[in-house]
């Protein structure tokens, strides 16, 4: 079985947790995709949701598959949201934002009263860090948010390379938001909910991309099946 059907078999299983009338956080990514896919089935089958989608293309996505959207304008808490993840620690923190739409993400996944992390098997980890950590910044004034990270960095015990992520085209990739990502290659983050205070009170930064007690559960897919990690 491929890494696209496995990531499907998950998305799947968190399916199994949607029900009539629920106000549901549409993740994005590959993964979520897969979700807003199947979700939309269940729509066109007569399933009754409304969807707030963490991104511009899960947006488009969402509304091609027939289901009816809205902001947290309209409502401020959500039911559940389903969304993927880049990497997954055994305490269910993770790293998010390997396909931009952090800043929005995490917005709705506080917003929502359930989060569940759907993935591949290998985005389990024993510790944070491999995958960059992706920190969204405002450009003005960037040599000196980069600065304040450095010491923040070295505050938490990591340090590593920090790029300016590009976009296909070879030019900075922009948010949503209008802002830019610092990819920061940390390899080990051996205290995260630390790292992520240190991170939190950097002017420059909008947000990053750990998110600290927000998943509920995750639903894994590997080769031998599923596996669904509660947090305890």
């Amino acid at each position: 079985m491929n890494m696209d059907e496995l990531k499907r078999q998950a998305a799947a299983r968190a399916l199994e947790q949607v029900r009539n009338g629920m106000r549901l956080g549409l993740g994005t990514g590959s993964t979520a995709k897969h979700f807003v896919e199947l979700l939309g089935e269940r729509v066109r089958a007569g399933l009754d949701v409304v969807g707030v989608p963490t991104s511009e293309v899960t947006r488009a996505d969402a509304l091609r598959c027939g289901i009816r959207l809205t902001t947290l304008d309209d409502i401020d808490r959500l039911d559940l949201v389903v969304d993927g993840a880049d990497e997954i620690d055994p305490t269910l923190n993770t790293i998010k934002g390997g396909g931009g739409a952090l800043l929005r993400e995490k917005i709705v996944a506080a917003a929502s009263e359930r989060m569940i992390v759907i993935a591949d098997d290998s985005k389990w980890v024993a510790t944070l860090g491999r995958f960059p950590l992706p920190v969204e910044v405002i450009p003005f004034g960037l040599a000196a948010t980069r600065h304040a990270m450095a010491k923040a960095f070295a505050e938490g015990g990591v340090s590593g390379q920090m790029v300016i992520r590009k976009g296909k085209d070879g030019h900075v990739f922009v948010t949503d938001g209008g802002h830019w990502i610092v990819d920061a290659h940390l390899e080990r983050i051996t205290d995260a909910p630390r790292l992520a205070g240190l991170l939190n009170v950097i002017p420059g930064v909008v947000e990053h991309g750990l998110f600290i007690g927000l998943a509920s559960t995750v639903i894994l897919a590997g080769s031998e099946g599923i596996r669904v990690v509660e947090r305890h």
